[in-house]
């Protein structure tokens, strides 16, 4: 009686995986399809992505992000682009206060914030708002002689 059952067993299951072989085969059929839907979809997300960038680009350089100052000493334009977004830049601000012959208290004076916000700024512990950045950027680009004399009038006369 036992060869009669496995016999059965084993033509049930013969009978069975020919069934699942056309379904299995229809199923691989539809997967490798949506794959390849999937594959197109992601193309197509990044040739639309760079679109936005570029156009995102095209906008900053038609008048928001000025030449000038995307050049000035203390700010690094990003990723080495020009036109681009400009990104401050800790250890240029303190190069140019030092190529100024400027201490931490006159920079602090001229931008109009405290000498511990220079402090900081130089020390990457904080980055300026964006509203004082134009401000700097001018700063930066003064020439030595200027730079001192900017600060020579707010210095208390000698008594």
């Amino acid at each position: 009686m036992t060869t009669f059952a496995d016999s059965l067993k084993k033509e049930i299951a013969r009978v069975a995986r020919k069934e699942l072989r056309d379904e299995l085969g229809a199923m691989r059929k539809t997967a490798l399809t949506q794959r390849a839907e999937i594959a197109a979809l992601k193309k197509q997300l990044k040739a639309l992505q760079s679109q936005v960038i570029k156009l995102g680009r095209s906008q900053l350089e038609s008048g928001r992000v000025a030449t000038a100052a995307a050049s000035a000493p203390g700010m690094a334009p990003a990723r080495g682009k020009p036109g681009r977004k400009v990104v401050f830049s800790a250890e240029r601000l303190k190069a140019q206060r030092a190529r100024l012959g400027l201490t931490q208290e006159q920079m602090a004076k001229l931008l109009g914030v405290s000498s511990l916000s220079i402090w900081k700024w130089e020390s990457g512990g904080a980055t300026p708002r964006a509203s004082r950045v134009p401000k700097i950027l001018q700063l930066l680009a003064l020439g030595k002689r200027e730079a001192l004399a900017r600060v020579e009038p707010e210095a208390p006369p000698p008594t």
